[in-house]
């Protein structure tokens, strides 16, 4: 493999975004529009689940339970801010066939792609974290097996994965999308339960409130919702699993693609938003509005959950949203591995040997993490893992927004004027935020 002067590695030495499922998917070319649609129904809820995640459940739980309804405003924000980023990574995906990761390894010099990918994979890593102790927490609470044990036996989803993926990726597909039913449907009935005030949901969700740039510690857990939302690892699994799609690779077929994936899309992040609001929401009306401001750790609610709300099965229906939460994250979680370190490194593996790699690298952190801190403190290291993923989301996002604002490389897919000034300003929000929190700590507020 040679490099042209610049550094640069070029665009043609890369092989399709995970070739094994490149181009695996057949969708209809039927004259109706809703059969067509039916075959792009899949990726957008594999990337909801990143949106939904053990981590968000760690961040979401210690804002209801310490103010109540008033930071559902960020997760209203940070869903808006998912459904533009992740419609970025589509367009990026299907207009170049090249993922996010690809796009930047063929447009940065060696050194800065490594940087990148060092970069993707910590974040990944923290991802992990977060997806993976939740599981083994879960397991711990209905099962009561150690939480070293419940890590080792969450460890092995890889299995699954390659299992269904061999099946085809619409058996990967349809498993996820049961499991984030079965979390919607337990949390429909959880919010039914500890009876919420909707007129304070509805406002807090639509108006912001000026402390969360004064509180620190307001700040601190709204970046970490925003961390746990809007999730780096998902740009890349996204830019990357909408090409599983076998669309006529011409420009109306592109077209058609970009649409259909971005409804889905769209439809798949709504779910996540009701699912990451209906915690946040469980939280405030069931602790915050009890006095047990002060619930962030995960077996704490599942302690209080039926004795304060007088039903005996709320915590149990709570412990299997929550198993299903860090199973389904797993999942994809280990799939987005896959994308960085195949896109990054142009890695020529065998699948299992790619899929073994990815998953060891993401869970080793963790069990080390485990190990050292036991079962003590796993709320803070969960919003911790969270406020690290926010950390590295500007350098996925400012690449994404910068690649397909580059009319060179998207033709005519290239995003419109309004579109760049609105990614752009997305972008610097998540960023200044980010430097806000760490001018906080630094100054130990």
């Amino acid at each position: 493999m040679t490099e042209n002067p610049s550094g640069e590695i070029p665009v043609e030495v890369l092989r399709p975004s995970m070739p094994d499922i490149f181009s695996s998917v057949r969708v209809s070319q039927s004259p109706h529009l809703w059969r067509r649609l039916l075959g792009f129904i899949g990726p957008g809820f594999l990337i909801s689940v990143g949106y939904m995640d053990p981590g968000n459940w760690a961040t979401d739980l210690a804002a209801g339970s310490r103010y109540g309804y008033t930071l559902l405003f960020v997760i209203m924000l940070s869903n808006l801010m998912a459904i533009l980023l992740q419609s970025l990574a589509i367009k990026l995906g299907v207009a170049t066939e090249q993922d996010l990761a690809q796009a930047c390894r063929a447009n940065s010099s060696r050194p800065v792609a490594y940087a990148l990918w060092f970069i993707a994979e910590i974040a990944i890593a923290a991802c992990d974290l977060a997806e993976v102790i939740g599981s083994a927490i879960a397991l711990q609470l209905l099962f009561h097996i150690p939480l070293m044990i419940g890590v080792l036996i969450t460890g092995v989803d890889v299995l699954f994965i390659l299992l269904l993926q061999n099946r085809g990726f619409r058996y990967l597909e349809a498993l996820v999308i049961v499991l984030i039913g079965t979390i919607a449907a337990l949390f429909g009935i959880e919010i039914f339960l500890s009876r919420p005030e909707y007129a304070p949901i509805l406002a807090n969700l639509l108006i912001p409130q000026s402390r969360l740039l004064t509180d620190p510690e307001m700040l601190y857990i709204g970046i970490g919702i925003l961390g746990a939302t809007v999730m780096p690892h998902n740009l890349y699994l996204h830019s990357a699993i909408v090409q599983t799609r076998d669309y006529p690779r011409t420009t109306e077929g592109k077209r058609e693609a970009i649409r259909f994936a971005n409804w889905d899309s769209a439809a798949a992040l709504t779910m996540a938003l009701f699912v990451n609001a209906a915690i946040l929401v469980v939280a405030a009306a069931v602790f915050h509005r009890s006095g047990h401001t002060e619930v962030a750790e995960i077996e704490d609610a599942f302690r209080l959950l039926s004795p304060l709300l007088g039903v005996g099965a709320a915590s149990g229906l709570f412990a299997i949203a929550l198993l299903a939460s860090g199973q389904n994250s797993t999942l994809t979680g280990t799939l987005a591995g896959q994308v960085v370190m195949e896109g990054f490194l142009n890695i020529r593996l065998p699948q299992w040997q790619r899929r073994l790699i990815t998953r060891l690298a993401a869970i080793i952190p963790t069990i080390i993490v485990v190990a050292l801190y036991g079962e003590h403190g796993t709320a803070k290291l969960l919003i911790f893992s969270q406020v690290v993923l926010s950390m590295q989301l500007s350098f996925a996002v400012f690449p994404l927004v910068a690649f397909t604002s580059d009319r060179r490389k998207m033709g005519q897919f290239v995003n419109a004027a309004w579109l760049k000034w609105l990614s752009w300003t997305v972008a610097v929000v998540i960023a200044g935020l980010n430097i806000w929190l760490l001018i906080q700590t630094f100054q130990g507020h």
